[in-house]
């Protein structure tokens, strides 16, 4: 059975096309759009997962969600431990931190801006903190880019890929002066051959 990409529109299953291109594995895309109005995944991908989210991927049947766990599968099913350190390593143990990173405490601020948003002067009261939030885990993200361009060792890794979004919405929210390394990640980042090929194929996403 083919591996089907369960892809929404203007969402972090951006970056598992891009896993994908980067590790040469064949797979089908089916596309979900959200509703203009809400934002929110429509009914058919509730019937793929319950939670209704994306990514969601299907190898022989096996439905896998999480962006983290999706990455972890794929690199170790189809990319050969590709993109991975080597288990036992301090590299893996930074690998797993990060991966966890991307989707947990990078999202949380996030996520909060992005809600927040939607209720005008009601948000004033939590924007300090949400502000505060991100300038952290921004500024973190910025200290750990290493000399060659990447959070861990010498190459592109699977961190790079996680890492890719929220870098991204760093630089959309014009912080690019503020964390310039960030910034020049992203266009690292932009630069691969591998990422235009899943932007032609999953369509431009946030503004890229």
């Amino acid at each position: 059975m083919t591996l089907i990409v369960h892809h929404l529109n203007n969402s972090r299953s951006q970056r598992i096309l891009w896993l994908l291109e980067e590790i040469g594995a064949p797979y089908e895309i089916k596309f979900y759009d959200r509703d203009p109005v809400t934002n929110l995944a429509p009914p058919e991908l509730i019937a793929v997962h319950p939670l209704g989210k994306s990514p969601v991927i299907e190898d022989n049947g096996r439905v896998v969600t999480e962006s983290g766990a999706i990455t972890e599968y794929l690199c170790e099913r189809h990319g050969g431990g590709h993109l991975v350190p080597e288990r036992g390593t301090d590299e893996h143990i930074s690998h797993l931190e990060w991966l966890h990173f991307a989707e947990g405490s990078a999202m949380t601020p996030i996520l909060l801006r992005i809600y927040t948003a939607r209720l005008g002067e009601a948000a004033a009261p939590i924007e300090p903190r949400i502000s505060q939030q991100l300038d952290s885990h921004f500024a973190y993200m910025e200290s750990r880019v290493g000399e060659n361009g990447h959070f861990i060792g010498n190459s592109l890794s699977a961190v790079d890929i996680m890492l890719s979004f929220p870098a991204e919405i760093a630089i959309m929210q014009g912080m690019a002066p503020r964390y310039p390394k960030l910034a020049a990640f992203v266009n690292a980042c932009h630069d691969r051959p591998a990422w235009r090929r899943a932007r032609e194929k999953g369509g431009a996403y946030y503004g890229y």
